[in-house]
């Protein structure tokens, strides 16, 4: 079974959001590590200064730190799939697109980390219940977690209808897992209601352009409402609340999305202590991690990347098991965690994983094939890449 807990402290008014399944938590956000986030909000931006040799600005969003905007995420994308990652950007001359002290509409893409600013965009998008809606692009595409190719068909032509019905042009669209299975009619009302908001945003952007300074125009979810907004379209049995204004909104939002089979429960109580959420969550944030089978893997987060080692500890293998078999069976249960553990963390960025030495590429088909199947469980877009000549797995994970 699976719930959603929603804790409120009322001595710091912060929340904790964690999605279990049968007792466990599989996912869990914590207000307190989202004071500073930005991701996802609009500004209409100041440049202060432009950087050719690096074909960057820097952006005043009204934030404590100048936002770095790329040459990347001013032109627009040449390609439906990669964007401009590909594209030869030393062709562009960043001065033909921003000038020093020129207002600009961008969006937060990553968040603020230590001494750099947030990483900013031009490209702007507004996540919906189903969709994502693109800014000033042409194409459809669909969430690749939708296997069935019939129904990325018919999905995709339902949107080309929708938006050649309204007329809405120069809008893209992102048909998010959540949309598999819906009729027409449901979606078609969640893209308008993202065209609705992005109308309003550029009505405003027009409004306060005139004053020549860095504002927030739109705010991006709160935590509470970015988990929901996913999450209650998956097999939801219950959500449980100790605060009585989020209970409110939330049966409200059950009702609009015709969700009435899902319970909710309000306590007047801290639930933490059910199914010892504290003790779960405390482990959370260990470096060491131990599996069942007596090895261990230990997890480190730099600025660039994240590491993850993966040890024999105290597995030697039963008598009658050769050396390889020990080895395969540890980096085996270690790729179940792993997938556990980046959920869990809800890590993201660049991942490096060091398996121990294995010496069939087998082994290393199989392992890649074990952490992807695993990976289809997260709810975020996950890349593994493979391994390098180092034998390190690398793979990507955008972060939620």
């Amino acid at each position: 079974m699976k719930e959603i807990i929603i804790n409120k402290d009322l001595n710091n008014n912060q929340s904790i959001v964690a999605l279990l399944e049968n007792g466990r938590i599989i996912e869990q956000y914590d207000d307190s590590n989202n004071i500073n986030a930005f991701e996802g909000n609009i500004y209409c931006g100041i440049v202060r200064n432009i950087l050719p040799g690096m074909q960057s600005a820097f952006v005043d969003i009204g934030e404590d730190k100048n936002a770095f905007l790329h040459i990347k995420d001013v032109v627009p994308k040449v390609s439906n799939q990669t964007g401009n990652k590909e594209e030869d950007l030393s062709k562009y001359d960043i001065n033909k697109y921003l000038k020093v002290n020129m207002p600009i509409l961008v969006q937060v893409k990553k968040d603020e980390e230590d001494k750099k600013g947030a990483r900013i965009s031009k490209h702007i998008s507004l996540t919906g219940r189903l969709c994502i809606l693109l800014i000033d692009e042409n194409f459809i595409t669909v969430s690749q977690k939708i296997e069935d190719k019939d129904e990325r068909d018919r999905l995709k032509n339902v949107a080309s209808k929708i938006l050649k019905n309204i007329k809405a042009q120069n809008y893209g669209l992102i048909l998010r897992t959540a949309s598999e299975g819906k009729e027409q009619e449901e979606i078609e009302k969640d893209i308008k209601e993202l065209i609705q908001l992005w109308d309003a945003i550029y009505e405003k952007y027009n409004d306060i352009i005139k004053e020549h300074k860095p504002q927030l125009i739109y705010k991006n979810y709160n935590i509470i409402s970015k988990f929901l907004t996913s999450v209650l379209e998956t097999d939801i049995s219950r959500v449980i609340v100790n605060s009585k204004s989020i209970y409110s909104s939330i049966e409200k939002y059950i009702k609009e999305i015709h969700k009435e089979n899902i319970e909710i429960d309000y306590r007047e109580e801290n639930l933490m202590q059910m199914y010892d959420l504290q003790e779960q969550l405390e482990k959370i944030h260990e470096r060491k991690i131990w599996l069942k089978c007596g090895g261990f893997i230990t997890i480190d987060k730099t600025e660039a990347l994240t590491a993850i080692d993966v040890n024999s500890g105290k597995f030697t293998g039963k008598k009658d098991m050769q050396k390889n078999n020990t080895i395969f069976k540890v980096n085996k249960e270690a790729t179940i965690e792993i997938a556990k553990q980046i959920r869990l963390r809800n890590i993201s960025g660049i991942i490096v994983i060091d398996y121990i030495d294995m010496q069939r590429d087998e082994e290393r088909k199989e392992i890649i094939e074990l952490l992807e199947q695993n990976l289809k469980q997260d709810r975020s877009k996950t890349q593994v890449i493979g391994f390098t000549k180092l034998d390190l797995l690398e793979m990507t994970r955008k972060k939620l």
